[in-house]
């Protein structure tokens, strides 16, 4: 039984070099995004505390008319 990276390195043998090129564009990608929301996620849980009121002062405006009904819903409104 083949490993999953045997597997793709064989399969990806035997396509021709322009999608070989495509195949590693992607695992590059994978890798990327893998890395991008590790550190996301690390990051958000180090700037803010886990407790209430945490994010106090971080909305600084908020329209006048906020909670007015949006257009596109009018039609809904009962």
């Amino acid at each position: 039984m083949m490993s999953v990276s045997e597997e793709i390195q064989e399969k990806a043998s035997q396509l021709p070099p322009e999608l070989q090129a495509e195949v590693l564009d992607f695992i590059q990608f994978l890798a990327f995004k893998k890395a991008k929301s590790q550190t996301t996620s690390q990051e958000s849980f180090a700037r803010l505390p886990n407790k209430f009121g945490a994010g106090k002062g971080l909305i600084t405006y908020m329209a006048e008319d906020f909670d007015a009904p949006l257009d596109d819903l009018k039609d809904y409104m009962f």
